[in-house]
């Protein structure tokens, strides 16, 4: 289940500002027990009105108010949602990246299992003991600049990268870098899912293209919103050998998607 930060931001809020309850309930034409049931969360489900009268005064969108854990967030981040500015775009709604350590220093590279995915992208990925509980990896050859986590991944629809590979990507901090189709994958919290993709940023449409190297699967669009890390792919791991495609299996796969565009 999604977090829900509206309690928590109200109040934060308040107290950026150096306000009383007294002060901000008269400004926004409440009553101060009103506002202080919305502070200690005993206002459960805020009406239409009470949310636009929030959102409005503080100018900061509504979803960002119950999604996003603004005390996580530095001052220049949010000076930006006051201006208006899309913070999910840009990838930067996100709390500091847990990782680890060891006694020299050295980052510990993460490796999430196959059980660990649903827990991960659920909530795991923020939260320093879970991430400290995930086995870990060394490789040699990885840039010492960046962090690296490996996903494991399933399925066809990135051939020829094969089912049960193992990808190692690098944590993405921008996500305007993905204006050009990108290999990398994404968690999503509300699909509760990992999905390795060729990744694009539809600004207009506040939502990211994925394309699948398959031409059998077709593309889809999955809301910034929805999004809570992208890992963009350097390298992968696997036990099979990748077949080469032949003439004749690119020719089927032409009238596979064919197919598919005259049945749709």
């Amino acid at each position: 289940m999604q977090n829900v930060f509206w309690s928590s931001n109200l109040k934060f809020l308040r107290n950026r500002r150096g306000w009383s309850q007294e002060k901000l309930a008269t400004s926004l034409s409440i009553s101060r027990s009103k506002l202080n049931a919305h502070e200690n969360g005993q206002t459960k489900n805020p009406s239409i009105e009470d949310l636009l009268l929030f959102s409005t005064f503080f100018k900061i969108p509504i979803d960002t108010l119950i999604k996003v854990d603004l005390n996580q967030l530095s001052a220049y981040n949010l000076h930006q949602l006051e201006q208006g500015e899309q913070i999910y775009i840009q990838g930067q709604q996100m709390r500091i990246l847990a990782m680890n350590v060891d006694i020299e220093n050295e980052e510990l590279h993460d490796y999430i299992p196959v059980v660990a995915k649903a827990g991960y992208s659920t909530g795991g990925f923020s939260d320093p003991s879970y991430i400290a509980e995930l086995p870990k990896f060394v490789l040699p050859q990885l840039p010492k600049m960046g962090t690296f986590r490996m996903f494991p991944i399933k399925g066809d629809s990135m051939l020829p990268i094969p089912h049960g590979s193992d990808v190692i990507a690098s944590y993405l901090e921008n996500w305007e870098d993905l204006k050009r189709p990108t290999l990398a994958i994404a968690i999503l919290g509300g699909t509760e899912d990992i999905v390795f993709k060729e990744i694009q940023l539809i600004e207009e449409e506040k939502a990211f293209k994925m394309h699948s190297l398959n031409a059998l699967y077709e593309d889809y669009y999955v809301p910034v919103q929805e999004v809570s890390e992208i890992w963009t792919f350097y390298a992968y791991i696997s036990q099979s050998i990748p077949e080469g495609e032949t003439e004749l299996k690119q020719i089927l796969h032409r009238i596979d998607a064919l197919e598919r565009k005259l049945d749709k």
